[in-house]
């Protein structure tokens, strides 16, 4: 990035080789929609080749990215296309190996906590999404949304015990 930032705009092929899957992934699970996600996408790239001078070397390049996502994410649902409906793929709540009857019910829960997923609000929704789906450490979540390590933690906790009451109530029991 640091070369990019200096002028030399072709390097940005490289850091598009390498993150453009996990930008697409994340911006998938916070849409649902893989042309929206691909075109956020795009566009953060686009943002990131625009504003490379903002970028400060001594950062995590990847905890940028991040942040210069979220802008580009915070635009498009300011335009009143943020609705969400959650992926099929809940990261392998099923098993081929188990009965049928154990399959069905392994479906179901998945279409729950997708639907309980999804009725969170978005700055929850967003953090499972970096903790859960993208796998970022604690601290690169904290970098990307500029607040303190143990502050990520308290809303990872929260995000977390609220989509357990909606799966919950969503399944008509009481989270436990």
């Amino acid at each position: 990035m640091e070369a990019v930032r200096a002028g030399e705009t072709g390097r940005l092929e490289t850091l598009f080789d390498r993150y453009h899957g996990p930008l697409r992934r994340y911006f998938f699970h916070l849409t649902s929609d893989r042309a929206t996600a691909e075109d956020l996408a795009q566009e953060t790239f686009f943002r990131i080749l625009k504003y490379r001078r903002s970028y400060l070397p001594e950062t995590s390049f990847r905890a940028w990215l991040y942040q210069v996502g979220r802008n580009v994410y915070r635009d498009h649902t300011s335009r009143g296309k943020g609705e969400v409906a959650m992926p099929d793929d809940t990261g392998g709540l099923r098993s081929l190996d188990a009965p049928p009857d154990q399959q069905v019910e392994r479906r179901q829960d998945s279409a729950l906590l997708r639907r309980a997923l999804a009725a969170l609000p978005g700055e929850k929704r967003e953090v499972l999404v970096m903790s859960r789906y993208l796998d970022l450490k604690y601290e690169e979540i904290a970098d990307i949304l500029n607040c303190e390590v143990g502050t990520v933690k308290v809303r990872v906790y929260r995000a977390l015990r609220e989509l357990s009451d909606r799966f919950f109530a969503l399944r008509g029991e009481r989270a436990s």
